[in-house]
Protein backbone atom coordinates (compact mmCIF):
# COMPACT_ATOMS: atom_id res chain seq x y z
CA UNK A 1 0.00 0.00 0.00
CA UNK A 2 1.20 3.63 0.33
CA UNK A 3 1.23 6.15 2.35
CA UNK A 4 -1.60 7.60 3.11
CA UNK A 5 -0.18 10.94 4.23
CA UNK A 6 1.41 10.82 0.33
CA UNK A 7 -1.91 9.96 -1.13
CA UNK A 8 -3.78 13.03 0.28
CA UNK A 9 -0.83 15.27 -1.39
CA UNK A 10 -0.91 13.07 -4.68
CA UNK A 11 -3.99 12.36 -5.06
CA UNK A 12 -3.98 12.91 -9.02
CA UNK A 13 -1.07 10.46 -8.95
CA UNK A 14 -2.73 7.76 -7.79
CA UNK A 15 -5.73 7.98 -9.69
CA UNK A 16 -3.46 8.40 -13.05
CA UNK A 17 -2.07 5.23 -11.94
CA UNK A 18 -5.22 3.31 -11.29
CA UNK A 19 -6.20 4.81 -14.72
CA UNK A 20 -2.75 3.18 -16.60
CA UNK A 21 -3.17 -0.13 -14.99
CA UNK A 22 -6.78 -0.39 -15.96
CA UNK A 23 -8.49 -0.16 -12.76
CA UNK A 24 -11.88 0.87 -11.24
CA UNK A 25 -10.73 2.90 -8.78
CA UNK A 26 -11.52 5.79 -7.47
CA UNK A 27 -9.23 7.60 -5.00
CA UNK A 28 -11.34 10.87 -4.04
CA UNK A 29 -14.18 7.80 -2.50
CA UNK A 30 -10.68 6.64 -0.10
CA UNK A 31 -10.49 10.63 0.70
CA UNK A 32 -13.85 11.23 1.49
CA UNK A 33 -13.86 8.36 3.89
CA UNK A 34 -10.38 9.24 5.20
CA UNK A 35 -11.76 12.71 6.23
CA UNK A 36 -14.95 11.09 7.43
CA UNK A 37 -13.05 8.89 9.74
CA UNK A 38 -10.70 11.28 11.06
CA UNK A 39 -13.89 13.64 11.76
CA UNK A 40 -16.11 10.98 13.47
CA UNK A 41 -12.65 10.06 15.92
CA UNK A 42 -12.33 13.36 16.71
CA UNK A 43 -15.90 13.37 17.70
CA UNK A 44 -15.95 10.42 19.85
CA UNK A 45 -12.64 11.07 21.47
CA UNK A 46 -14.51 14.19 22.70
CA UNK A 47 -17.56 12.65 23.71
CA UNK A 48 -15.69 9.90 25.50
CA UNK A 49 -13.65 12.51 27.34
CA UNK A 50 -16.76 14.37 27.95
CA UNK A 51 -18.36 11.06 29.19
CA UNK A 52 -15.86 10.33 31.63
CA UNK A 53 -15.29 13.92 33.13
CA UNK A 54 -19.14 13.62 33.67
CA UNK A 55 -19.02 10.03 35.11
CA UNK A 56 -16.46 11.27 37.52
CA UNK A 57 -17.61 14.14 38.66
CA UNK A 58 -20.87 12.10 39.49
CA UNK A 59 -18.87 9.95 42.16
CA UNK A 60 -17.64 13.53 43.67
CA UNK A 61 -20.90 14.11 44.49
CA UNK A 62 -22.26 10.88 45.40
CA UNK A 63 -19.25 10.78 48.12
CA UNK A 64 -20.57 14.20 49.18
CA UNK A 65 -24.34 13.43 49.22
CA UNK A 66 -25.32 16.06 46.96
CA UNK A 67 -27.93 13.64 44.99
CA UNK A 68 -30.11 15.91 42.98
CA UNK A 69 -26.57 17.21 40.79
CA UNK A 70 -25.43 13.83 40.54
CA UNK A 71 -28.63 12.19 39.27
CA UNK A 72 -28.46 15.35 36.78
CA UNK A 73 -24.99 14.00 35.84
CA UNK A 74 -25.99 10.17 35.43
CA UNK A 75 -28.96 11.85 33.16
CA UNK A 76 -26.34 13.86 31.14
CA UNK A 77 -23.81 10.46 31.10
CA UNK A 78 -26.49 7.87 29.60
CA UNK A 79 -27.41 10.36 26.79
CA UNK A 80 -23.72 10.76 26.17
CA UNK A 81 -23.44 6.90 26.33
CA UNK A 82 -26.29 6.84 23.82
CA UNK A 83 -24.67 9.51 21.47
CA UNK A 84 -21.17 7.77 21.66
CA UNK A 85 -22.97 4.24 20.64
CA UNK A 86 -23.80 5.99 17.68
CA UNK A 87 -20.77 7.89 16.98
CA UNK A 88 -19.14 4.64 17.23
CA UNK A 89 -20.87 2.95 15.23
CA UNK A 90 -20.32 5.16 12.99
CA UNK A 91 -16.83 5.43 13.49
CA UNK A 92 -16.60 1.77 13.11
CA UNK A 93 -17.96 1.79 9.35
CA UNK A 94 -15.37 4.82 8.40
CA UNK A 95 -12.96 2.89 9.28
CA UNK A 96 -14.28 -0.32 7.65
CA UNK A 97 -14.49 1.58 4.45
CA UNK A 98 -11.27 3.27 4.67
CA UNK A 99 -9.27 -0.15 5.24
CA UNK A 100 -11.11 -1.79 2.26
CA UNK A 101 -10.51 0.68 -0.08
CA UNK A 102 -6.61 1.49 0.77
CA UNK A 103 -5.87 -2.28 0.24
CA UNK A 104 -7.01 -1.24 -3.52
CA UNK A 105 -5.06 1.62 -4.19
CA UNK A 106 -2.09 0.66 -6.94
CA UNK A 107 1.23 1.13 -6.42
CA UNK A 108 2.62 3.66 -9.45
CA UNK A 109 4.34 2.49 -12.30
CA UNK A 110 7.93 3.33 -12.68
CA UNK A 111 8.60 6.19 -15.08
CA UNK A 112 9.69 3.77 -17.75
CA UNK A 113 7.37 1.58 -17.84
CA UNK A 114 5.74 1.35 -21.17
CA UNK A 115 1.98 2.98 -21.67
CA UNK A 116 -0.52 0.39 -22.59
CA UNK A 117 -3.31 -1.58 -22.21
CA UNK A 118 -2.77 -5.54 -22.78
CA UNK A 119 0.49 -7.79 -23.20
CA UNK A 120 0.40 -7.13 -26.81
CA UNK A 121 1.70 -2.91 -25.77
CA UNK A 122 4.74 -4.94 -23.93
CA UNK A 123 8.01 -3.94 -25.52
CA UNK A 124 10.71 -6.15 -26.40
CA UNK A 125 14.14 -4.68 -24.62
CA UNK A 126 16.58 -7.61 -25.75
CA UNK A 127 16.90 -11.29 -27.32
CA UNK A 128 18.87 -14.21 -26.99
CA UNK A 129 19.31 -17.01 -29.62
CA UNK A 130 17.22 -17.39 -32.78
CA UNK A 131 14.86 -19.84 -33.25
CA UNK A 132 15.40 -23.12 -34.98
CA UNK A 133 14.94 -24.16 -38.63
CA UNK A 134 13.26 -27.77 -38.43
CA UNK A 135 14.44 -29.61 -41.25
CA UNK A 136 12.05 -32.30 -40.11
CA UNK A 137 7.96 -32.61 -39.34
CA UNK A 138 7.90 -30.78 -36.00
CA UNK A 139 5.88 -31.92 -33.17
CA UNK A 140 4.40 -30.18 -30.32
CA UNK A 141 5.48 -30.99 -26.68
CA UNK A 142 1.99 -32.95 -26.29
CA UNK A 143 2.95 -35.64 -29.33
CA UNK A 144 6.25 -35.42 -27.85
CA UNK A 145 5.36 -36.19 -24.64
CA UNK A 146 2.97 -39.04 -25.42
CA UNK A 147 5.20 -41.16 -28.18
CA UNK A 148 8.00 -40.87 -25.67
CA UNK A 149 5.80 -41.58 -22.26
CA UNK A 150 6.88 -38.53 -20.49
CA UNK A 151 3.47 -37.16 -19.23
CA UNK A 152 -0.41 -38.81 -19.30
CA UNK A 153 -2.63 -35.73 -19.73
CA UNK A 154 -6.09 -37.74 -20.40
CA UNK A 155 -5.84 -39.53 -17.20
CA UNK A 156 -4.59 -36.45 -15.27
CA UNK A 157 -7.95 -34.98 -16.01
CA UNK A 158 -9.59 -38.27 -15.15
CA UNK A 159 -8.47 -38.00 -11.57
CA UNK A 160 -7.83 -34.25 -11.53
CA UNK A 161 -10.09 -32.41 -13.63
CA UNK A 162 -9.49 -29.96 -16.08
CA UNK A 163 -5.63 -28.71 -16.73
CA UNK A 164 -4.83 -32.08 -14.88
CA UNK A 165 -1.35 -34.20 -15.83
CA UNK A 166 0.84 -36.93 -14.59
CA UNK A 167 4.43 -37.06 -15.15
CA UNK A 168 6.54 -40.38 -15.86
CA UNK A 169 9.81 -41.55 -16.39
CA UNK A 170 12.12 -39.17 -18.12
CA UNK A 171 9.23 -36.40 -18.22
CA UNK A 172 9.09 -36.44 -14.26
CA UNK A 173 13.51 -36.09 -14.40
CA UNK A 174 13.46 -33.25 -16.76
CA UNK A 175 10.89 -31.90 -14.57
CA UNK A 176 12.95 -32.55 -11.55
CA UNK A 177 16.17 -31.55 -13.35
CA UNK A 178 15.35 -28.19 -14.32
CA UNK A 179 14.14 -27.52 -10.81
CA UNK A 180 17.79 -28.63 -8.99
CA UNK A 181 19.84 -26.95 -11.97
CA UNK A 182 18.25 -23.93 -10.87
CA UNK A 183 18.37 -24.59 -6.99
CA UNK A 184 22.56 -25.04 -7.41
CA UNK A 185 22.79 -21.86 -9.53
CA UNK A 186 21.12 -19.58 -7.13
CA UNK A 187 22.76 -20.89 -3.70
CA UNK A 188 26.26 -20.24 -5.65
CA UNK A 189 24.84 -16.59 -6.00
CA UNK A 190 24.13 -16.43 -1.90
CA UNK A 191 20.37 -17.42 -2.49
CA UNK A 192 19.45 -18.96 0.71
CA UNK A 193 17.00 -22.19 -0.52
CA UNK A 194 13.78 -22.57 1.60
CA UNK A 195 11.18 -25.32 1.41
CA UNK A 196 7.88 -22.73 2.15
CA UNK A 197 4.55 -23.54 3.50
CA UNK A 198 2.15 -23.80 0.80
CA UNK A 199 -1.10 -22.87 2.56
CA UNK A 200 -1.24 -19.52 4.02
CA UNK A 201 -3.35 -17.85 6.18
CA UNK A 202 -5.41 -14.39 4.23
CA UNK A 203 -3.42 -11.75 6.31
CA UNK A 204 -0.62 -13.08 4.49
CA UNK A 205 -2.05 -13.14 1.24
CA UNK A 206 -3.33 -9.53 2.20
CA UNK A 207 0.06 -8.04 3.16
CA UNK A 208 1.91 -9.89 -0.13
CA UNK A 209 -0.90 -8.03 -1.97
CA UNK A 210 -2.25 -10.65 -3.78
CA UNK A 211 -5.86 -10.33 -1.82
CA UNK A 212 -8.17 -9.18 -2.69
CA UNK A 213 -8.07 -8.57 -5.52
CA UNK A 214 -6.43 -11.42 -6.26
CA UNK A 215 -9.07 -13.97 -4.61
CA UNK A 216 -10.28 -15.46 -7.32
CA UNK A 217 -7.11 -16.84 -8.34
CA UNK A 218 -6.72 -18.72 -5.41
CA UNK A 219 -8.20 -22.34 -4.11
CA UNK A 220 -9.60 -21.58 -0.70
CA UNK A 221 -9.41 -24.48 2.26
CA UNK A 222 -12.48 -22.92 4.09
CA UNK A 223 -12.78 -25.12 7.48
CA UNK A 224 -8.83 -23.84 8.16
CA UNK A 225 -9.48 -20.53 7.19
CA UNK A 226 -6.26 -21.16 4.70
CA UNK A 227 -5.80 -20.56 0.72
CA UNK A 228 -2.90 -22.64 -1.50
CA UNK A 229 -0.20 -19.88 -2.21
CA UNK A 230 -0.35 -19.38 -6.56
CA UNK A 231 3.58 -18.85 -5.72
CA UNK A 232 6.09 -18.90 -3.01
CA UNK A 233 5.94 -15.43 -3.08
CA UNK A 234 3.62 -15.51 -0.38
CA UNK A 235 5.55 -17.93 2.24
CA UNK A 236 9.27 -15.66 1.64
CA UNK A 237 7.93 -12.40 2.03
CA UNK A 238 5.51 -13.03 4.74
CA UNK A 239 8.44 -15.16 6.02
CA UNK A 240 9.73 -11.35 7.76
CA UNK A 241 6.58 -9.80 8.47
CA UNK A 242 6.12 -7.50 11.13
CA UNK A 243 9.56 -7.66 11.54
CA UNK A 244 12.82 -5.46 11.68
CA UNK A 245 15.46 -6.43 9.64
CA UNK A 246 19.58 -6.32 9.06
CA UNK A 247 19.88 -4.42 5.70
CA UNK A 248 23.71 -4.44 6.34
CA UNK A 249 23.36 -6.55 2.83
CA UNK A 250 19.68 -7.47 0.53
CA UNK A 251 17.96 -10.14 1.62
CA UNK A 252 18.11 -13.12 -1.14
CA UNK A 253 15.61 -15.92 -0.85
CA UNK A 254 14.29 -18.84 -2.85
CA UNK A 255 11.26 -20.58 -2.39
CA UNK A 256 11.02 -24.19 -3.25
CA UNK A 257 7.36 -25.01 -3.90
CA UNK A 258 4.15 -26.76 -5.76
CA UNK A 259 1.98 -23.42 -6.38
CA UNK A 260 -1.66 -23.94 -7.32
CA UNK A 261 -4.08 -21.18 -9.51
CA UNK A 262 -7.11 -21.43 -10.73
CA UNK A 263 -7.14 -19.92 -13.76
CA UNK A 264 -10.16 -17.71 -13.62
CA UNK A 265 -11.07 -15.86 -16.82
CA UNK A 266 -8.25 -18.09 -18.83
CA UNK A 267 -11.65 -20.61 -20.36
CA UNK A 268 -10.66 -21.42 -23.63
CA UNK A 269 -6.95 -20.24 -23.42
CA UNK A 270 -4.02 -22.74 -24.02
CA UNK A 271 -6.08 -25.40 -23.04
CA UNK A 272 -3.63 -28.08 -25.12
CA UNK A 273 -0.85 -29.27 -23.01
CA UNK A 274 1.05 -28.16 -20.18
CA UNK A 275 1.22 -24.39 -20.60
CA UNK A 276 -1.83 -23.28 -18.15
CA UNK A 277 -2.47 -25.45 -15.58
CA UNK A 278 -4.13 -25.91 -11.96
CA UNK A 279 -0.81 -27.30 -10.45
CA UNK A 280 3.38 -26.19 -11.02
CA UNK A 281 6.47 -26.11 -9.23
CA UNK A 282 8.27 -23.15 -9.52
CA UNK A 283 11.73 -22.19 -7.97
CA UNK A 284 10.96 -18.53 -6.82
CA UNK A 285 13.71 -15.32 -6.41
CA UNK A 286 12.76 -13.11 -3.62
CA UNK A 287 14.67 -10.03 -2.29
CA UNK A 288 14.48 -7.64 0.32
CA UNK A 289 16.20 -4.42 -0.62
CA UNK A 290 16.78 -1.04 1.46
CA UNK A 291 14.63 1.55 0.39
CA UNK A 292 16.89 2.95 -2.30
CA UNK A 293 15.43 2.77 -5.71
CA UNK A 294 18.62 2.54 -7.60
CA UNK A 295 19.48 -0.34 -5.26
CA UNK A 296 16.32 -2.17 -5.91
CA UNK A 297 16.39 -1.40 -9.81
CA UNK A 298 20.06 -2.95 -10.11
CA UNK A 299 18.78 -5.89 -7.98
CA UNK A 300 16.03 -6.40 -10.23
CA UNK A 301 18.50 -6.30 -13.21
CA UNK A 302 19.78 -8.91 -11.43
CA UNK A 303 17.38 -11.26 -10.63
CA UNK A 304 16.31 -11.03 -14.47
CA UNK A 305 20.26 -12.01 -15.46
CA UNK A 306 20.01 -15.16 -12.79
CA UNK A 307 16.62 -16.35 -15.09
CA UNK A 308 18.10 -15.35 -18.36
CA UNK A 309 21.79 -17.73 -17.38
CA UNK A 310 18.90 -21.15 -16.37
CA UNK A 311 17.53 -20.22 -20.37
CA UNK A 312 21.10 -19.93 -21.56
CA UNK A 313 22.46 -22.90 -19.73
CA UNK A 314 19.33 -24.77 -21.68
CA UNK A 315 19.67 -23.14 -24.59
CA UNK A 316 16.52 -21.85 -25.41
CA UNK A 317 15.99 -18.57 -27.19
CA UNK A 318 14.13 -16.37 -25.35
CA UNK A 319 13.69 -12.42 -25.39
CA UNK A 320 12.93 -9.81 -22.48
CA UNK A 321 9.97 -7.22 -22.22
CA UNK A 322 9.31 -4.40 -20.47
CA UNK A 323 5.62 -4.96 -18.82
CA UNK A 324 3.54 -2.18 -20.02
CA UNK A 325 1.60 -0.69 -17.27
CA UNK A 326 -2.39 -2.10 -18.19
CA UNK A 327 -0.45 -5.52 -18.16
CA UNK A 328 0.70 -5.03 -14.37
CA UNK A 329 -0.68 -5.92 -11.52
CA UNK A 330 -1.81 -3.74 -8.72
CA UNK A 331 1.18 -4.06 -6.79
CA UNK A 332 3.76 -3.43 -8.67
CA UNK A 333 6.04 -0.73 -9.90
CA UNK A 334 8.17 -2.24 -12.68
CA UNK A 335 8.00 -5.35 -14.34
CA UNK A 336 10.09 -7.37 -16.97
CA UNK A 337 8.62 -10.95 -18.55
CA UNK A 338 10.93 -12.98 -20.11
CA UNK A 339 9.61 -15.21 -23.02
CA UNK A 340 10.84 -18.07 -24.68
CA UNK A 341 10.33 -19.37 -28.11
CA UNK A 342 7.80 -22.35 -28.35
CA UNK A 343 7.71 -23.67 -31.88
CA UNK A 344 4.79 -25.59 -31.66
CA UNK A 345 3.16 -21.71 -31.00
CA UNK A 346 5.46 -20.27 -33.62
CA UNK A 347 5.98 -17.59 -31.12
CA UNK A 348 7.79 -16.64 -27.48
CA UNK A 349 5.59 -17.69 -24.35
CA UNK A 350 5.76 -16.20 -21.19
CA UNK A 351 7.86 -18.66 -18.76
CA UNK A 352 9.39 -15.67 -15.98
CA UNK A 353 8.27 -12.61 -14.48
CA UNK A 354 10.30 -10.24 -12.62
CA UNK A 355 8.37 -7.56 -10.56
CA UNK A 356 10.01 -4.40 -8.36
CA UNK A 357 7.58 -3.19 -5.85
CA UNK A 358 8.98 -0.81 -4.13
CA UNK A 359 8.53 -0.39 -0.50
CA UNK A 360 4.39 -1.19 -1.58
CA UNK A 361 4.41 -4.96 -0.30
CA UNK A 362 6.60 -3.71 2.90
CA UNK A 363 4.12 -1.59 4.28
CA UNK A 364 1.56 -4.12 3.85
CA UNK A 365 3.48 -6.16 5.58
CA UNK A 366 5.54 -4.29 8.09
CA UNK A 367 9.02 -5.03 7.22
CA UNK A 368 11.08 -2.84 8.55
CA UNK A 369 14.94 -1.93 8.66
CA UNK A 370 17.08 0.82 10.66
CA UNK A 371 18.77 3.20 8.15
CA UNK A 372 22.54 4.25 8.61
CA UNK A 373 21.10 7.20 10.93
CA UNK A 374 18.88 4.87 13.11
CA UNK A 375 15.33 5.82 11.40
CA UNK A 376 12.71 3.25 10.36
CA UNK A 377 12.59 3.08 6.59
CA UNK A 378 10.52 -0.03 4.93
CA UNK A 379 12.04 -2.79 2.92
CA UNK A 380 11.73 -2.91 -0.98
CA UNK A 381 11.26 -6.06 -2.53
CA UNK A 382 11.20 -7.73 -5.49
CA UNK A 383 10.29 -10.89 -7.10
CA UNK A 384 11.11 -13.65 -9.94
CA UNK A 385 10.77 -16.56 -10.88
CA UNK A 386 14.31 -18.74 -11.58
CA UNK A 387 12.24 -21.47 -13.15
CA UNK A 388 8.51 -22.84 -13.52
CA UNK A 389 7.89 -26.43 -14.57
CA UNK A 390 5.98 -27.75 -16.03
CA UNK A 391 5.75 -24.99 -18.59
CA UNK A 392 8.93 -25.00 -19.42
CA UNK A 393 9.21 -28.36 -20.57
CA UNK A 394 7.52 -27.25 -23.51
CA UNK A 395 10.31 -25.31 -25.11
CA UNK A 396 12.88 -27.81 -23.63
CA UNK A 397 11.13 -30.79 -25.52
CA UNK A 398 10.03 -29.05 -28.98
CA UNK A 399 13.16 -27.21 -29.12
CA UNK A 400 15.07 -30.23 -28.70
CA UNK A 401 13.10 -32.47 -30.55
CA UNK A 402 15.67 -34.28 -33.09
CA UNK A 403 14.38 -36.15 -36.74
CA UNK A 404 14.00 -39.90 -34.69
CA UNK A 405 11.69 -38.38 -32.36
CA UNK A 406 14.03 -38.13 -29.55
CA UNK A 407 15.09 -35.26 -27.32
CA UNK A 408 18.22 -33.99 -27.09
CA UNK A 409 19.16 -32.98 -23.00
CA UNK A 410 21.15 -29.98 -22.90
CA UNK A 411 24.76 -30.75 -21.32
CA UNK A 412 23.73 -28.75 -18.47
CA UNK A 413 20.87 -30.97 -16.94
CA UNK A 414 22.68 -34.25 -17.86
CA UNK A 415 24.15 -34.80 -14.51
CA UNK A 416 20.60 -34.43 -12.83
CA UNK A 417 19.17 -37.18 -15.50
CA UNK A 418 21.20 -40.10 -14.74
CA UNK A 419 23.72 -39.45 -17.34
CA UNK A 420 20.82 -39.29 -19.80
CA UNK A 421 22.17 -37.65 -23.37
CA UNK A 422 18.83 -38.45 -24.95
CA UNK A 423 15.65 -39.05 -24.19
CA UNK A 424 14.23 -41.95 -26.65
CA UNK A 425 12.33 -45.11 -26.14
Amino acid sequence: MLDMKWIRMNAEQVQRAAQLKGMAFDVQELLSWDAKRRDLLQITEAMRQERNTASGQVAVHMRAGDKEPAERLKEQVRRLNEELGRSEQELEEAERQYRRLLLLVPNLPSDDSPVGLTDADNVEVRRFGEPRTFDFPLLDHVELGERLDLFDIPRGVKVGGARSYYLKNAGLLLHRAVQQFAIDMLMDRGFTIMDVPLMARRDALIGTGFFPLGEDQCYAIPEEQLWLVGTSEVSLVSYYGDEIVDMSEPIRLAGVSACFRREVGSAGRDVRGLYRVHQFAKVEQVILAPNDAAVSNRLLEEMVGHAESILQALELPYRVVAVCTGDMSQKTFKQYDIETWMPSREAYGETHSASNLHDFQARRMNIRYRDAEGQLQYCHTLNNTAVATPRILIPLLENHQQADGSIRIPEALRPYMRGMAEIRL
